[in-house]
């Protein structure tokens, strides 16, 4: 499954049952280097997904395509991978531990 449709099908899941995102209001951009960049809007008790990124991200994650399938999976040791270099965080870093919570609701 392509990250496209991997990200299609958790923001599908989130929005038929949003109560973990209820109360999220952030934009997060996914940077995977050559594999594209992606946009999660979470806004109004649901969520939206783009590859056009166009809105100011509240946080921006980098990362390898790889550990970004991790990330979706919990399966990523973020605190390892932000000391190692391997997940670079811009902006506000407490969303990026908000977004660790938000997918382990639907993992």
């Amino acid at each position: 499954m392509s990250i496209k449709e991997e990200l299609h099908q958790l923001v599908d899941l989130m929005n038929a049952n949003p109560k973990a995102i209820e109360s999220v209001h952030a934009v997060y951009r996914f940077n995977l280097g050559e594999n594209g960049m992606y946009q999660v809007v979470f806004e109004n008790g649901g969520a939206t997904v783009s590859e056009e990124p166009a809105d100011n991200a509240d946080c921006t994650l980098t990362l390898s395509e790889k550990n970004f399938r991790k990330l979706l999976e919990d399966d990523l040791n973020t605190t390892m991978a932000f000391m190692t270099g391997s997940l670079k965080v811009d902006g506000k870093i407490g969303l990026a531990l908000k977004l660790q919570e938000i997918l382990k609701q639907y993992r």
